[in-house]
């Protein structure tokens, strides 16, 4: 495991396994690295170099009070990427991370990039609105801030039911599955969740799409109850010149974690490593 100080002093842990060309895990809201280890694990096994680290706020890295917008995450993470000099790397986004990743390309470019996934992500843009009326009710957003106010702890296990679909009948969701989201989201600082909620639900990524000039693999499952794909998944398989739309037919937005939808996503997150 290692660490890098950005430009404002703000340590960034990551983790670092396995050797070869690099893929760079990026992980959603209210998650770390941790949630990577599987991908983590099976891409290093199979010649690849496997790397993660915690976004600012999350895990193990210093929770400064501001900076908690895409401009911020996408500048840390070209520093992870400068630091480390990574070059002909692929980007793997959960989530929020996916509008990390986008906002990344959408101001460093791809020089150290070749392929791009997005997996359950919320680009192109998550709020409804007259133009984007598959998107997330505002009130929606603001529940989830009043949630982790009122009782964060019982909030993140709440929210873990319809995470991981396991409020869907016939679905493989673990207690595991639960218990590893909630210990996670617990080391996420307050003032990040809080911010980061208005930073994901509303910032538009449709520029940053417009950037990327490499293939980009675009998963996503057709239950996500967190980040619906009719707004952002199947929207980004559009407006990427190069995409691929992958569907996992009743699968939900934590599809690399829950048994079944994992090991799907590693076989297919692999060939498209090897393409």
């Amino acid at each position: 495991m290692g660490r890098i100080t950005t430009r404002d002093n703000v340590g960034i842990h990551y983790k670092d396994w396995g050797s070869g060309r690099p893929v760079v895990f990026i992980h959603g809201w209210p998650l770390n690295a941790d949630a990577w280890e599987d991908q983590m694990k099976w891409v290093a096994d199979n010649g690849f170099r496997g790397i993660a680290h915690d976004r600012r706020g999350h895990g193990r890295s210093d929770q400064p009070w501001d900076g908690y917008d895409f401009d911020t995450f996408a500048d840390d993470l070209d520093e992870l990427m400068t630091q480390l000099d990574l070059q002909d790397a692929t980007l793997v986004a959960h989530s929020m991370g996916g509008g990390e990743l986008a906002r990344y390309i959408g101001r460093h470019g791809t020089r150290r990039v070749r392929q791009a996934v997005l997996l359950s992500a919320v680009p192109p843009i998550m709020i409804k609105s007259d133009t984007n009326p598959e998107g997330v009710p505002e009130d929606v957003l603001t529940g989830i801030k009043n949630g982790i106010l009122t009782e964060r702890s019982q909030f993140w296990k709440d929210t873990a039911e319809g995470f991981f679909g396991a409020n869907r009948p016939g679905n493989k969701v673990t207690q595991g599955n639960k218990d590893a989201f909630w210990f996670m989201a617990m080391h996420q600082a307050v003032q990040a969740g809080i911010t980061c909620v208005d930073a994901f639900g509303y910032t538009d990524f449709t520029q940053d799409l417009r950037s990327f000039d490499i293939p980009t693999l675009v998963v996503h499952g057709d239950d996500d109850q967190v980040v619906p794909i009719d707004a952002t998944g199947r929207k980004s398989a559009k407006i990427i010149a190069d995409a691929t739309l992958k569907v996992y037919e009743d699968g939900s937005h934590g599809i690399a974690l829950v048994p079944g939808d994992k090991e799907k996503f590693n076989r297919d997150l692999l060939e498209f490593l090897k393409s």
